[in-house]
């Protein structure tokens, strides 16, 4: 963005001094041209004086003295001609030869026709033309004067002009290219402050904030509602993690208790009941351990996971068997799938939650009679533990919000629901590099699949 903005600001500004040091060069060389054919006009209209004198005296003499003298001091050549055409004063190049053009000019002012105006040339050019007058006397014409001066020098004096014109942009623009970047550093500091703040805040430095004495007045009260949300968030989370803590002892306590409670039952119940004591113990134990990953969740946004070596389909079966009653008893049933043996390394607990997530979904918005599947299978991608019912589905945009936070379908009617379990279910399955994903399965209904990484897997 700093880029894009000096780059923004900077190339109308060089625009700018270019083209004023362009019309500035031009104008300066306009006048070393027109001070240039002034000071030959000067020249000629002197020398025509003196050589009327001299040619109605009849004697050179004078005359050709001023014009070498005129030649030696300031290197103007002045020829002047009779009316034959002939060079009757030339100072020391009486024998050069003119030029068609200079010779053409000498027979129109013998003619009788004076100087014209030199044509017009570029203001970076002095061209190489000599201004001819001729000589009257009487209204007769009696010769002509021509003067050549010596372009060297107004040339070098629009180089100069131009190149010193030139220095000043460059230096202007240099000048500019440190303002711009100054100006582009104290505009974006705070949106720099704000975007190192925002990655601090996304790492979980909640007390990360901007200095709000920088920058332009517009973005210094960004900066301040900044630092007023970031606030905000900071109590909010303070918040939840003070619940969380209070979570902890009222459901901890009560949990405690009904294990406790299993405990009596079971030394009342016969042999026939052992089974059923022990998965409620592993029930009990489980929603421990449940509770336990989510308060780590909520305390600090993740939890220290246990990894470990699972079998995927294990798990699958484990608890497709605990929700059979529960599925039974809404008339639907499930239906184990995929490969017997599926073994990764991930932590047990957070694949049962964000499975049972799946599973509940399922079952909550399945019709009754219809069929579940859970299976765990192996792909490129990683290790899939699926869940696929045979419901009416969702389309595509609804499958893809099928994992925010209280989102629920139009069609879910009168069900009981928060719209929390997918999204929670993501949640932990990212603390263990898995992700979760809801599409709509090949005829008919919903495929939820647990993806874990495929690193570890056997």
């Amino acid at each position: 963005m700093r880029r894009r903005l000096i780059v923004m600001f900077l190339v109308p500004l060089v625009a700018v001094l270019v083209s004023l040091g362009g019309v500035a060069a031009w104008s300066a060389s306009r006048s070393v041209q027109q001070a240039f054919y002034t000071e030959q006009l000067g020249d000629l209209g002197y020398f025509v004086t003196s050589a009327r004198q001299a040619l109605r005296s009849g004697s050179p003499a004078v005359v050709d003295a001023e014009v070498r003298r005129f030649q030696e001091v300031y290197g103007i050549e002045v020829t002047v001609f009779d009316l034959a055409g002939a060079a009757w004063a030339a100072g020391a190049h009486g024998d050069a030869v003119l030029s068609e053009a200079d010779a053409e000019r000498v027979r129109l002012a013998l003619s009788g026709r004076r100087a014209e105006q030199p044509a017009p040339a570029p203001p970076w050019a002095v061209p190489d033309a000599a201004l001819v007058e001729p000589v009257f006397d009487d209204g007769d014409v009696i010769g002509a004067v021509l003067v050549a001066g010596d372009v060297d020098r107004p040339r070098a004096a629009i180089l100069q002009q131009t190149l010193l014109l030139g220095a000043v942009v460059v230096v202007l623009s240099g000048l500019g290219v440190l303002l711009v970047a100054g100006l582009a550093r104290w505009v974006l500091s705070p949106v720099r402050r704000l975007d190192e703040a925002m990655v601090a805040i996304e790492r979980g430095e909640m007390d990360a904030r901007v200095a709000e004495d920088t920058g332009p007045p517009e973005l210094r009260r960004m900066t301040r509602v900044f630092n007023g949300m970031a606030d905000e968030i900071e109590r909010v989370m303070t918040r939840q993690q003070e619940f969380a803590l209070n979570a902890s002892h009222e459901l901890r306590n009560p949990l405690n208790a009904l294990l406790l409670r299993v405990e009596h039952l079971a030394t009342g119940l016969g042999a026939e009941w052992d089974a059923d004591v022990e998965e409620t113990r592993e029930e009990g134990r489980r929603m421990s351990r449940i509770l336990e990953t989510l308060l780590g969740l909520a305390r600090g946004g993740r939890t220290d996971s246990t990894l470990s070596a699972v079998d995927l389909a294990a798990v699958a079966s484990r608890r497709l068997e605990a929700w059979r009653d529960v599925a039974e008893h809404r008339g639907m049933t499930l239906h184990r799938t995929g490969e017997d043996s599926v073994m990764t390394i991930t932590d047990r607990t957070i694949v049962e939650a964000a499975l049972d997530a799946a599973i509940d979904n399922a079952v909550k918005y399945s019709p009754a009679g219809g069929t579940i599947e859970i299976g765990a299978r192996r792909h490129a991608d990683g290790c899939h533990l699926t869940v696929r019912d045979h419901g009416a589905g969702l389309s595509r945009d609804d499958a893809e919000a099928a994992t925010d936070r209280f989102w629920r379908s139009a069609d879910s009617g009168d069900q009981p629901g928060t719209g929390l379990g997918l999204a929670i279910a993501t949640d932990l399955l990212t603390t263990v590099g898995g992700e979760l994903r809801v599409s709509s399965a090949d005829g008919g209904g919903l495929l939820v699949a647990l993806v874990l990484p495929a690193e570890g897997a056997a």
